[in-house]
């Protein structure tokens, strides 16, 4: 029999990737006693957690019930489910469990600022990074970026201290989050995704909401009942939506012919001027707008960076035109929401037809609501990757499918096809990891092979 003596002598880390390793540094830090388990043989930062701390315990391949029951905490990496057998049988044989962003926030005492959603949460955030950057801010950027300039929650709080702290967090983060006490946070949308991780839409939506436990201030879409924090919140909420806004509130007002966005009845910036592509960006922007007024950010500094902002690499990217034909990036779009989005956006900017690229690893997704789009604006579909034939299935009645055996044959095959005014668009709505790295592999590869057309 574990005692509660035995449990309390150290933490196990469950996951050896980046996050794992972050919470293995800051635990040394503190002069915590700590352990690791990782279910893989040779996790991404096995080599580096074994040069920095050749000492500590780690337990590979598997998870061993022993060391988990014997833990005084569990500190659960995000890509690990918390419905893991061994995980599950712990929780319910009382051991805590935590994760790095609850371990960050109980250090951290300046004022957080938190952003998820299913789609567009690294623009939001690099967009107040940028606009803090402007103004000159001190703010420090983490959490779930893809590695760009950005770090795991727990390493800033081994650098520099900052004004204020920026969190991009994922509905895996959010599992094991209790006490996040965001002074601001945002859902931006929520749309179907990581099905194969959550049972139902509502599972995933419970997750997601655990941003606003604690929260100050919440801003919403009015226009999409899924970002509105529960009920029994207590916090000032600021809503952005495409509708004409109250006083307090953010949206569109169309003057002149020419549509703005606004709070209240002040004009913040034409749409016109923005270089972002997509309705679904006007969103984001509003959201940047209202985060920034909120914490101090001049508008003089935020409205000229949403003008000079271009959007990330791998999200509706333009990236050149052949013979009157656009080709763009949108790797990103790894699930059926954000290729809907980007189908829409890159409409919207062509007089002819979209020829879309798409598949991978559907992750248990329904691609029913690709379908009125398909009809409406996509004269051919080239499907690659392990899951094409479920996605052929799926959006066989809406539009003309073909295969293609990599991502270079499909980028040929769109280019004998599209004439001037088309658009050729990479926009999955799957992941990657079938063909790729990762979608930024993904999306270079596309890059790489359209750049080299003649």
């Amino acid at each position: 029999m574990v005692t509660r003596q035995e449990r309390q002598q150290y933490k196990v880390i469950v996951g050896l990737g980046s996050t794992g390793l972050s919470c293995a540094r800051f635990f040394h830090a503190q002069g915590i006693p700590f352990r690791v388990v990782d279910s893989r043989f040779s996790p991404p930062c096995l080599a580096t957690l074994e040069v920095e701390f050749p000492f500590v315990d780690v337990e590979l391949g598997g998870f061993s019930e022993e060391t988990l029951l014997s833990a005084d905490e569990l500190v659960v990496s995000p890509g690990v489910s918390l419905a893991t057998p061994e995980i599950a049988k712990a929780i319910n044989s009382g051991i805590p469990v935590t994760g790095d962003i609850d371990i960050f926030r109980h250090y951290c005492k300046q004022p957080l600022v938190a952003i998820t959603g299913s789609n567009g949460k690294s623009t939001v955030v690099t967009l107040l990074a940028e606009m803090a950057q402007h103004a000159g801010l001190n703010m420090g950027v983490g959490g779930n970026l893809d590695g760009r300039a950005s770090m795991p929650a727990l390493d800033m709080l081994s650098s520099e201290e900052r004004e204020i702290y920026l969190l991009e967090l994922s509905s895996f983060q959010l599992e094991t989050t209790q006490h996040l006490n965001a002074d601001i946070a945002a859902i931006l949308n929520i749309s179907e995704d990581h099905m194969d991780r959550y049972e139902s839409m509502h599972e995933y939506r419970q997750a997601k909401l655990r941003i606003f436990d604690g929260c100050k201030t919440a801003v919403v879409n009015r226009n999409d009942e899924s970002t509105l924090p529960p009920g029994t919140f207590g916090g000032e909420v600021i809503s952005i939506g495409f509708d004409i806004p109250l006083s307090n509130e953010f949206g569109i007002r169309v003057l002149e012919e020419r549509e703005w966005l606004v709070k209240g009845e002040d004009c913040l910036i034409a749409l016109d001027e923005m270089k972002l592509v997509g309705r679904h960006n006007v969103a984001n922007a509003m959201v940047a707008l209202a985060v920034a007024m909120q914490i101090g950010i001049p508008l003089v500094y935020a409205v000229e960076t949403l003008k000079q902002f271009q959007g990330l690499p791998h999200r509706c990217q333009w990236v050149r035109s052949l013979r009157g034909v656009d080709y763009y990036n949108d790797s990103k779009g790894t699930n059926v929401s954000a290729t809907c989005q980007a189908i829409a956006g890159v409409a919207e900017k062509i007089q002819g037809d979209v020829y879309l690229i798409a598949g991978g690893l559907a992750k248990e997704a329904d691609f029913g609501p690709l379908v009125p789009l398909l009809r409406n604006y996509v004269s051919r579909v080239v499907l690659i990757g392990r899951d094409r034939q479920l996605i052929a299935d799926a959006i066989a009645d809406a539009v003309v499918t073909e295969f293609a055996e990599s991502l270079e044959e499909a980028i040929s095959t769109c280019r004998e096809l599209a004439i001037a005014g088309d658009a050729v668009l990479l926009s999955p709505a799957c992941a990657s990891q079938d063909m790729f790295k990762d979608f930024a592999h993904r999306g270079r590869v596309f890059v790489a092979t359209t750049e080299g057309l003649q």
